[in-house]
């Protein structure tokens, strides 16, 4: 595509520490150009620059510096700036009148917010687990009456583990899974957690994350069924998943460890084979999308976040210490997962998804 091609793009959020991370990884973007930024109150008409606190790596690009921040509101930045999509970094309570609104008024809109993900007409999407929820979209608009739409990123804790159990539930099929999580500091956004509660320190409780990731990766592993106008909803993977979920203090990467009952029998072998082949043709390619999704780690000791977390530009799962589970017998496998939480779990996550849905799915035009 050529510059003037470029499907216009709306940031929504644009000043917090994902906003800024979908501007990052935006820039000079094949398929998108940024022409709108919203924000709150505080920051309304603002310039750029003089708005944000850049908490992520390097600086705020050149590009984004003098734009004035649009409230977010559907009606203003439609009439000022008409975008095709619209990333969004909303909170939840934000998120929840908004993105409808933006979504009746034509833009599609690529959410990190938990509100909508659980609706049964909403795809929730990691690319290369069940891009084909994506037909979800069509359902969306009919029974809401709009011409855009909601698809949802999951939880960011849930990327790895799902990266991870998808080649595995199509080659051995997955009856139980229990999860451990070590969430980076990150994923609680800027500022975060004080430092007096996470300096030394594991916080064995995070609000609502349990419920998340036994949930969503259910609907993620789960299969787009149809009635007779075409996609009607998910059909939930028939698997139990237990969680405990831990803050730690590392800043970004999150680290999950599985232990998984396959459904037939496999060897720790077996599974890092099917680990490493594992592709998504019709993501393959795609400007976000990493050449190898799931990394292997053969080190007794990896994958760590200091080392790993950056993996296909942060966008791949790594995982490591694959070894047979004693408490599921011969069908038992156990290994450690790691996902970057604010790129592959987060903005960089969307973004392959509206490049799954513009590029694969054909809505290219402006």
């Amino acid at each position: 595509m050529t510059t003037s091609d470029k499907i216009p793009v709306a940031v929504l959020g644009a000043t917090g520490a994902v906003g800024q991370r979908f501007i990052q990884l935006l820039q000079a973007h094949p398929f998108f150009e940024i022409v709108a930024l919203t924000a709150s109150d505080r920051s309304e008409g603002k310039r750029y620059a003089d708005a944000v606190r850049w908490v992520i790596e390097g600086d705020a690009p050149e590009s984004v510096r003098d734009m004035v921040l649009l409230p977010t509101d559907a009606e203003t930045v439609m009439r000022q700036a008409p975008v095709g999509a619209a990333f969004s970094a909303l909170p939840n309570e934000a998120a929840q009148l908004a993105e409808p609104a933006f979504a009746q008024a034509g833009a599609l809109v690529f959410s990190n917010a938990s509100f909508h993900r659980m609706h049964p007409d909403v795809p929730l999407v990691i690319a290369e687990v069940n891009a084909d929820h994506l037909r979800l979209l069509a359902h969306q608009r009919r029974a809401r009456g709009w011409s855009g739409g909601i698809i949802c990123n999951t939880n960011c804790t849930v990327s790895g583990p799902a990266m991870t159990l998808r080649p595995l539930y199509d080659a051995f099929g997955v009856r139980r899974v229990f999860a451990v999580s070590l969430q980076a500091q990150s994923g609680a956004g800027y500022p975060g957690v004080p430092s007096l509660d996470i300096t030394d320190n594991v916080l064995p409780f995070i609000k609502g994350e349990e419920d998340k990731l036994q949930a969503e990766a259910r609907k993620l592993l789960g299969t787009l069924h149809e009635n007779g106008d075409g996609p009607a909803g998910i059909t939930d993977a028939p698997i139990a998943v237990s969680a405990h979920c831990n803050r730690v203090p590392v800043i970004d990467g999150h680290l999950v460890t599985l232990s998984i009952e396959l459904a037939s029998p496999a060897s720790p072998d077996d599974v890092t084979r099917v680990l490493r082949d594992y592709r998504r043709p019709e993501v393959h390619g795609l400007p976000t999308a990493p050449e190898q999704p799931v990394v292997v780690r053969a080190e007794p000791d990896r994958p760590q976040p200091r080392r790993d977390r950056m993996a296909g530009n942060g966008m791949s799962a790594v995982v490591g210490r694959i070894r047979p589970e004693p408490l599921f017998g011969a069908c038992g496998i156990k290994c450690v997962t790691l996902a970057h939480n604010t790129i592959r779990g987060a903005a960089g996550g969307s973004i392959l998804n509206a490049e799954v849905l513009f590029k694969v799915f054909g809505l290219t035009e402006r």
